[in-house]
């Protein structure tokens, strides 16, 4: 696959916060900590070392979290090393979707794993251990249901209700038949049906088939899962969980660093007095006010943070230096910053995911063919038609006979300056300019007609990798590219991916 980076900011699909962002804006930088270049995490290193982090409730959940799992024997490693004051973390996370629902799932962990070891090069003396954290407390099933593949839709129509990773995989039968239709037979076909299959047996639950498809696929990169639904973890986060169900006591500097925020941003998220669901076996429910204080301290696994307070409770038990997020996530996380001082939690360096557009070599042939290099994919298409149809046309725009006859016209008015004659002139002008308009119209419309499979070619390549005008990335899932190019489609973003650098990969394949 042959590579092509363009700037964010050429893009036209992130917003103004992340290219702000990106760019280090000054009126952003009262809403984050430390900017993301290599050298911050030097300062980064010694702030998060001075956090109390338990480190041995930490690895003993991890190890208790994984042991049914074949781990690798780097993962098993970065896991003991966690012990260490000299390891820290890089985390990034996500809901639990289907059979990893879109590319950019992958592209999260790729991003985190390449910073990992960007770090480890940069500071030999530390280790860095990369991390997936599964929100498997989310409650949104109808996002995480489904994917799209070859262009249609495999959809999971449970109906079991609750946190998405307590679900149970009884009925998962039928999906994994659908989605082995569509996946057929080929050289890659085997290997991934059967990593399907391992994931998603009937006697896990959706968190188990997510943990072990996704160390299936990273284990050699010594990727570490964990998830928060756990009581131990939870049970270092209990004077939160009181402060904010009891007393709703962040609720006004979260207000106000999000009224700022909003002042010239988007918020992504909404503030409220009290930030934690209740967790029952069927059920995710808001708490709306006060609940025993007794339920917190016996049953701190109950109480499931909100979208606001899942960061602080990340950092508050990983020894973490960056998270890894899209552009949404960045914008959530800037709403946070009072919040992590409060609790005296030290705020991560915050990192944009890499994002990317794959385009088959057979389509980079027609772009090609029509005039354009793969990095013009990024323009509208409107943008394109028009370029193409002033590329082939055969001056369709009439500017030279519009200049010609302007050029008669301001001749003869000179000619015969008479007062008497101007307005007959003029008169004259201008009806032969709006002939001339309605006959640009008209060759404007056989030249679109002539070219009528070349716009075509245009409309359906942007269909194909912008659907619904949104990135590739957001719709289409993995499996097509490894079932034609097996693990190294991975290797490959590994090799292309710098989360550092603020560019957009155009991989062509």
């Amino acid at each position: 696959m042959n590579t092509v980076k363009v700037p964010y900011t050429k893009t036209n699909f992130f917003g103004s916060l992340v290219q702000d962002y990106l760019t280090q804006n000054a009126s952003l930088a009262p809403f984050y900590n430390r900017g993301f270049d290599i050298n911050n995490f030097s300062y980064q290193i010694s702030e998060k070392a001075s956090q109390p982090i338990n480190r041995t409730v930490l690895v003993e959940a991890l190890k208790s979290q994984n042991k049914s799992i074949q781990l690798s024997e780097k993962s098993y490693q970065n896991i003991e090393r966690l012990s260490n004051s000299n390891t820290f973390t890089v985390t990034t996370g996500h809901q639990l979707c289907l059979f990893t629902g879109p590319l950019y799932l992958i592209y999260k962990i790729v991003s985190t794993i390449n910073l990992s070891k960007s770090l480890k090069k940069t500071y030999p003396n530390y280790h860095f251990v990369p991390v997936f954290w599964m929100a498997s407390e989310d409650h949104d099933f109808e996002e995480i249901n489904h994917i799209h593949l070859y262009g249609k839709t495999i959809e999971w129509n449970a109906k079991q209700q609750g946190a998405v990773g307590r679900m149970n995989l009884t009925d998962i039968k039928p999906v994994l038949e659908s989605l082995f239709n569509l996946i057929g037979e080929g050289e890659y076909s085997y290997d991934l049906k059967q990593k399907f299959l391992n994931a998603y047996s009937p006697t896990n639950t959706l968190a188990q088939a997510n943990r072990i498809l996704i160390n299936d696929l990273f284990k050699n990169d010594g990727l570490v899962i964990i998830d928060g639904d756990d009581k131990h973890l939870k049970s270092q986060f209990k004077t939160v969980i009181k402060n904010d169900i009891l007393k709703s006591a962040y609720y006004t500097d979260l207000v106000s660093q999000s009224e700022k925020l909003s002042k010239e941003y988007k918020l992504q998220a909404n503030v409220r007095a009290i930030n934690f669901f209740k967790l029952e076996d069927n059920s995710r429910i808001r708490i709306e006010s006060a609940v025993d204080e007794t339920e917190i301290d016996k049953f701190p696994e109950k109480f499931s943070p909100n979208v606001l307070f899942r960061p602080l409770f990340q950092e508050s038990i990983l020894p973490n230096l960056a998270y890894i997020g899209g552009g949404a996530e960045i914008a959530y996380w800037m709403q946070l910053k009072s919040l992590f001082k409060s609790e005296h939690i030290v705020y991560p360096i915050l990192v944009l995911r890499n994002s990317a557009l794959i385009v088959s070599e057979k389509n980079q042939i027609r772009l090609q063919k029509l005039g354009f290099s793969i990095d013009d994919l990024l323009r509208s298409e409107d943008d394109l038609c028009q370029q193409y149809l002033k590329s082939t046309s055969e001056g369709a725009d009439l500017k030279v006979e519009f200049d010609k006859i302007q050029t008669i016209f301001d001749s003869i008015k000179q000619k015969y300056a008479d007062k008497n004659l101007l307005p007959t002139l003029d008169s004259e002008q201008k009806r032969t300019m709006n002939s001339l308009n309605k006959m640009k119209k008209k060759i404007k419309k056989i030249e679109k007609s002539k070219h009528e499979v070349a716009l075509s070619q245009i409309s359906n390549i942007k269909r194909l990798y912008f659907p619904k005008n949104s990135l590739q990335e957001r719709s289409d899932n993995f499996i097509p590219f490894y079932l034609k190019h097996g693990d190294n489609f991975i290797k490959k973003l590994k090799a292309e991916f710098d989360p550092l650098d603020t560019k957009f990969v155009i991989l062509a394949q």
